[in-house]
């Protein structure tokens, strides 16, 4: 299965390699470990803690697969070179609604930064494909859930 290409900014990229060093040196050999030490408590028929570890496993190794697929299609973005004419990956763009007149500021990142309490919402998202290159003063057309909503795009910046 292709994943589609991620894009993240440095420390993003940085965090996720430090997350798979975390899981394959430290969470793998503990795993390791954890099944080994169920499997000396005998028959492993009628072992729950086994069949836990077992499965702890496959999770984790399920994990760093995903992490690795991850970060071989992530592209770095440096956000010295974004261009702010338009809306693309990492602009921060400040909208209003066209109805109810409420404006709010999102920065679109990739799918592995997106955090709306933060303000970042993914640019795959209804909302992010929606403003994704649209220029200041265009208005974008984005079909949620109760109907089409209508944003104005009122600045573009880093």
């Amino acid at each position: 299965m292709s994943e589609a290409t991620m894009y993240v900014t440095k420390e993003t990229f940085d965090r996720l390699r430090e997350e798979l060093h975390q899981m394959k040196s430290v969470d793998r050999p503990a795993s390791s470990r954890a099944i080994a030490e169920a499997r000396e408590k005998g028959d492993l028929k009628e072992n729950a803690e086994y069949d836990a570890a077992k499965e702890a496993q496959g999770m984790l190794e399920a994990k760093i697969k995903q992490l690795e697929g991850a970060i071989a299609n992530a592209k770095i973005v440096d956000t010295n070179s974004i261009d702010t004419s338009k809306v693309t990956i990492l602009t921060r763009v400040t909208i209003t609604n066209v109805v109810t007149k409420k404006t709010v500021t999102y920065q679109i990142v990739g799918e592995k930064e997106a955090d709306l309490k933060l303000g970042k919402i993914s640019a795959g998202s209804p909302i992010g494909k929606g403003l994704m290159g649209k220029i200041k003063g265009e208005v974008a057309e984005i079909q949620a859930p109760n109907g089409m909503v209508k944003f104005r795009v009122d600045e573009i910046t880093v």
